[in-house]
């Protein structure tokens, strides 16, 4: 499961700063996130940290990317392995 952001987000800019895997920028008109990097925090946290700090709650499952926790996790590897990587 990735995560996506609903046009309730203010852009308030507190969920970007706390992304691991950097998946969540600016778009055109409200952040976004790219449900290729998101974990959900699987790896990091126990819980989702934008959903942690965000004021309006508009941070729910993406249906579209519907994946299981070893997905997730299989991916966190992938990209924490990837950052180290020369």
């Amino acid at each position: 499961m990735a995560l996506m952001i609903t046009d309730e987000c203010i852009n308030c800019d507190v969920c970007e700063p706390e992304c691991p895997n950097n998946a969540i920028s600016q778009g055109e008109e409200i952040y976004e996130i790219d449900p290729n990097l998101c974990t959900e925090c699987v790896g990091h946290f126990e819980t989702s940290q934008c959903v942690e700090v965000c004021p309006v709650e508009c941070i729910p499952v993406n249906p579209d990317y519907r994946e299981s926790k070893d997905v997730l996790l299989e991916r966190y590897h992938y990209l924490t392995r990837k950052a180290v990587e020369p």
